[in-house]
């Protein structure tokens, strides 16, 4: 077999064979589909958690991988080829949110279902998912938690804020106390009832708190 064999085979033209139509369909509702993503990512998205990269990745990622499927489809031999190229690929990215990982593999599940011809099932089924994962986020507890960390000089200060505290936010409770020569060092989780942080005013105006510090703390992660 010769180079004049090999162009001449029936493998180079089943390459060949793909409908252009079909390519440009799929593309393009894969296009739509991930800028749905795209929003309900925008929507559900946190503070600084939110990454605008990321939300792009989305989009390219449903983009690519239906562009994949649809060449995997097209031709056995080279569907081969792309298992043993893939298998040597490592992606390596920090996920910030355990909430990313649905999205990745919605966008990744969004371009396969396109690349294989079920153009009705990725619909369907992205809408389903979107609706979801919104009604998921706007039950979401509106109240932020908080940790706040005071350092007292006696105990006498310490009744009086932790007083303070019972009747200004809606729930709280001590996290850590440490006491030593130099006073007491206390860090306690809370909620506030309206989103008001005016009480950390008055729990620094009590005499013995010498500093009275109120972090953001959105319940997963703490440094």
């Amino acid at each position: 077999m010769n180079f004049n064999d090999i162009f001449k085979s029936s493998f180079l033209e089943s390459v060949s064979e793909f409908s252009v139509i079909d390519t440009f369909l799929g593309l393009a509702v894969a296009l739509v589909i991930s800028l749905y993503i795209f929003m309900i990512y925008k929507k559900t998205g946190t503070g600084v958690m939110y990454s605008e990269s990321f939300a792009l990745t989305l989009v390219g990622l449903s983009l690519v991988t239906t562009l994949v499927i649809m060449a995997v489809t097209s031709n056995v031999v080279l569907s081969l080829g792309m298992v043993g190229a893939l298998s040597i690929v490592r992606f390596r990215a920090a996920i910030k949110e355990p909430v990313e990982i649905v999205f990745l593999f919605w966008a990744l599940a969004t371009g396969i279902v396109i690349g294989a011809g079920m153009i009705p099932l990725a619909i369907i089924g992205s809408v389903i998912i979107g609706v979801i994962l919104l009604l998921f986020a706007n039950r979401r507890i509106h109240n932020t938690p908080y940790i706040l960390v005071l350092s007292l000089r006696d105990e006498k200060s310490e009744e009086t804020v932790l007083h303070i505290l019972k009747q200004a936010v809606e729930q709280y409770i001590v996290k850590s106390k440490t006491v030593n020569t130099a006073g007491i060092e206390l860090t306690a989780e809370l909620r506030t009832k309206d989103a008001t942080t005016a009480f950390i005013n008055r729990i620094y105006d009590v005499p013995g708190v010498e500093n009275a510090t109120l972090v953001s703390y959105n319940g997963e992660y703490m440094s």
